[in-house]
């Protein structure tokens, strides 16, 4: 007979900052207040619980920004998660300061690669073995270089480059821990969906991963995808659901015997409120609504971004004002810097701050028609346009008119100010600091070409500076000129 004992994982990924519940229909969902009192049910309910956030606690909310993490770290510790690892955003505000913030953190943080490049020493613990039941269950934290673009800036620090340099490392860890009689092996990653799958296909059976439990990609699928036998899951971003996986472990054997897994919607019908929890939250919402409350301006109408990876009204209308305000030929704007779906027709400094929480540097740079076009072909790769995919995106700004053609990867219009652009020209173009340091990803150019034009220079030390600016500059400030990016997608047509 088997002896098999049941192990409940709940988990989180790509919170960023998720703190208050939003009423829709007349029904409360999300906010932490709902998803620390569903955890708390759970863990009443069930004998062996554990909870796991997979990376990205931060960034999102002025309430994370406004404090640089800490007040996040002491909203978490509420929460009271069993185990976390690192996302690409727990970055942002400098390697000291995660060292910094991990000290605060009642809750292991675990990565197994990020390390100091000089002598290759690891800034967090791998791995973190719970003991429960009589059962051990192993975690192992990764992320990958690819993720990690922002790191670049931070001189010391390396990571892994790819899948393949992940797959080698949790080998390692687990062949040097899983001889302590290991029943139960999660991944706990940050690397997206679809590398998830690619990294499940390189794991050797014999190493024993049992579950990839990942983030950063935003996916909330229907049921896990099983590759090389592994199930992968996320649970989509913020706190609006939570995953949960109900296992039976075969102990004697140390592997699963079956399990349950399905997404719970945080909301009023389903989860009770940590009040406590609740109470501290609000505590730091006045403050920063003293300080963010005053209103800037009033749009002509709300403009929208519901999507990452096509032009919308309002990635153009801050490509614009940062065109506008640098006086410079193009301005490139990282989609993935805009954090909000929405902003206006009334703007206070809380929804601007909201939607550009980046205090980016911009540099001007000068570019060829030759290299615009190598970079505009780039950014609209095929991969570009997989569901969930995080690559970066562009939004242009006025002037410049792409017309692509997915079939034979075409640009069908490529214009300046309704001029076909040639080789020879060149433009000067802004771009933030973030993308600078990563143009062989973010462009498909490595930034020495982009030298050989000219030297570049720092223009400016704050994106949201700049746009707040814009915005006091008049009212009822609209989007000009739309249509700037018009896609033909095989799927389209």
């Amino acid at each position: 007979m088997k002896n098999l004992k049941k192990l409940t994982i709940l988990h989180s990924n790509d919170l960023h900052g998720d703190f208050l519940a939003e009423e829709i229909d007349e029904k409360l969902i999300g906010g932490v207040g709902m998803l620390s009192g569903y955890v708390n049910k759970v863990r009443r309910e069930e004998k062996n619980v554990i909870y796991a956030i997979a990376g990205d606690m931060f960034r999102g909310s002025i309430i994370d920004s406004e404090y640089r993490g800490i007040s996040t770290i002491q909203i978490m510790n509420l929460i009271d998660p069993d185990i976390v690892t690192v996302g690409n955003h727990e970055v942002d505000y400098g390697i000291s300061q995660l060292l910094f913030l991990e000290k605060c953190a009642d809750f292991p943080i675990i990565n197994a690669n990020m390390h100091i490049s000089t002598n290759n020493v690891r800034l967090f613990k791998p791995y973190h073995i719970f003991e429960m039941d009589g059962m051990k269950i192993l975690f192992i934290g990764i992320l990958t270089e690819e993720t990690l673009q922002a790191c670049k800036s931070e001189g010391l620090l390396g990571t892994l480059i790819d899948i393949e340099d992940a797959a080698e490392e949790t080998g390692r860890i687990c062949n040097a821990y899983r001889s302590t009689d290991i029943d139960l092996t999660v991944l706990l990653t940050h690397i997206g969906f679809e590398q998830d799958k690619k990294l499940a296909e390189l794991l050797d059976p014999a190493w024993g991963v049992d579950l990839i439990i990942g983030g950063h990609s935003h996916t909330l699928p229907d049921e896990p995808e099983i590759v090389n036998g592994i199930p992968i899951v996320q649970a989509g971003i913020g706190t609006d659901q939570i995953g949960r996986f109900d296992i039976m472990i075969d102990t004697d054997n140390n592997c699963i015997d079956s399990f349950t897994w399905k997404t719970i919607p945080i909301d009023s019908t389903h989860c009770p409120v940590n009040i406590d929890l609740e109470e501290v939250i609000q505590t730091f919402k006045k403050c920063t609504d003293r300080k963010y409350n005053q209103i800037l301006t009033t749009l002509a109408h709300k403009l929208t971004h519901p999507v990452r990876n096509r032009e919308t009204s309002l990635g153009i209308f801050i490509a614009d004002a940062m065109k506008t305000a640098l006086n410079v030929d193009i301005f490139l704007m990282g989609s993935g810097a805009i954090r909000s779906r929405e902003l206006g027709p009334i703007v206070t400094l809380r929804d601007l701050k909201a939607c550009l929480p980046y205090e980016d540097q911009i540099h001007l740079l000068r570019v060829t028609g030759k290299q615009l076009r190598q970079m505009m072909l780039h950014i609209l790769r095929d991969e570009a346009f997989i569901d969930d995919s995080h690559t970066e995106f562009f939004q242009l700004s006025r002037g410049l008119k792409v017309e692509y053609l997915q079939k034979g990867h075409r640009l069908l219009q490529f214009r300046y100010n309704g001029t076909e652009i040639t080789d020879n020209q060149v433009f000067t173009l802004g771009l933030a600091h973030f993308h600078y340091l990563n143009t062989i990803t973010s462009l498909g150019i490595p930034i020495e070409e982009l030298r050989a034009n000219g030297a570049d220079r720092v223009i400016s030390t704050s994106t949201m500076q700049i746009i707040e600016e814009f915005l006091i500059s008049g009212k009822r400030q609209d989007v000009k000129d739309p249509g700037r990016l018009i896609l033909h997608l095989d799927k389209d047509q």
